[in-house]
């Protein structure tokens, strides 16, 4: 099966160039995505949720399960990728999945951790618009802008989404308009895995924005407060008590800048309005800022502006969050343990509006 699977995407390559090599120059995060799965065959249920194409190419889409496949079992999602230029947030997720699968050969407390949940990970959404170092898809779609949702407060145009044109950034393809094949293959794989779960943590993992890693969630939209904002600041207030030297700022999306179309937003809204469990999504905002300030040379580059470009410091980062995806995993296992009761849900909605909520503006 596995090789079946991996055979999807080995079609030749445009100019004669064999897809392997095409993997290495323009693509080494797939090829080292396939390596893992080879690694990790007799534990990982891969499927390819979409292939996309690039010209004569076809390049997949990868979904990774690991761990208690029991449609009811709590979930923790993970992606990355989705903006092409921001390679991190996949290398980040890979050196995880690298860890993980090591750590399964003898790691017991893990071992029995995934036995209680499912780690569902799709670490390259946006392949094409990696293998050209493009924000965008192929079709010039930014896809953290493509879901059919309008925001309610958004920022400054044309960085909140448009409908120009491809040529313009942050561009959200053309009205009434299906969504892009990543985008609608991310959020199938998501409502699918976490249709029956009574519980769902999703880190979206990105970079680009400010001197500091942040930690969103929910709105990006809006600047109303998360219906889930007492569960949030009960998970916020358990990390910040088990981890209280972290280094990131948590805080609603909307505190930065409100988007349209933000896959994160509508995909919280379909799960309310299907009234199933709590669904919980997160986005990993790494501050590449504080990169180009450390190495001002980055900024001849624009894959400077988003990655680390100094050896050192790409090792570092992706060391740096290795305590928050091991959190993260044992919050989605003990979700009963430390999620707000009836009494103290009222306590925890008060203290988040305190924390994060924004005066109306006149």
């Amino acid at each position: 099966m596995m090789e079946s699977l991996l055979a999807t995407a080995r079609r030749p390559a445009r100019r004669n160039e064999p897809l392997t090599t095409y993997y290495r120059r323009h693509l080494p995060e797939l090829h080292r995505l396939e390596r893992l799965i080879r690694k990790g065959a007799s534990r990982l249920d891969t499927t390819v949720i979409a292939e996309i194409r690039d010209g004569d190419l076809a390049l997949p889409l990868y979904a990774l399960t690991l761990g208690n496949p029991a449609s009811d079992a709590p979930v923790l999602m993970l992606s990355g990728g989705i903006h092409g230029v921001e390679r991190i947030g996949t290398q980040l997720l890979l050196a995880q999945l690298r860890n993980l699968l090591s750590r399964l050969e003898w790691d017991q407390g893990l071992q029995q951790d995934l036995a209680h949940i499912r780690l569902v990970l799709c670490p390259l959404v946006n392949p094409v618009g990696m293998a050209h170092g493009w924000r965008s898809n192929g079709n010039g779609v930014d896809l953290m802008r493509n879901a059919p949702i309008d925001a309610e407060a958004p920022s400054a145009w044309p960085l909140s989404g448009h409908r120009v044109g491809s040529w313009l950034p942050w561009y959200r393809g053309a009205r009434d308009s299906a969504m892009q094949p990543e985008s609608q293959a991310l959020c199938d794989l998501v409502t699918a895995q976490i249709a029956d779960a009574p519980f769902t943590l999703a880190l979206d993992c990105h970079s680009g924005f400010g001197m500091r890693d942040r930690i969103w969630f929910p709105y990006a939209g809006s600047q109303r407060m998360l219906e889930h904002a007492a569960e949030v600041h009960a998970l916020t207030r358990l990390f910040e008590r088990a981890q209280p030297h972290h280094p990131y700022v948590i805080e609603p999306q909307f505190h930065q800048y409100r988007t349209h179309g933000d896959l994160w937003d509508y995909l919280y809204a379909q799960q309310r309005e299907r009234q199933g469990g709590i669904f919980l999504p997160l986005t990993l905002e790494m501050g590449s800022w504080l990169w180009v300030k450390k190495n001002l040379r980055q900024l001849t580059s624009f894959k400077g502006l988003f990655n680390p470009l100094v050896p050192h410091r790409h090792k570092r980062i992706l060391r740096r969050h290795s305590l928050l995806f091991d959190f993260l995993i044992r919050a989605t296992r003990s979700w009963q343990s430390w999620l707000p009761d009836e009494d103290s849900r009222a306590r925890h909605q008060r203290q988040a509006v305190r924390r994060w909520a924004r005066p109306e503006r006149s």
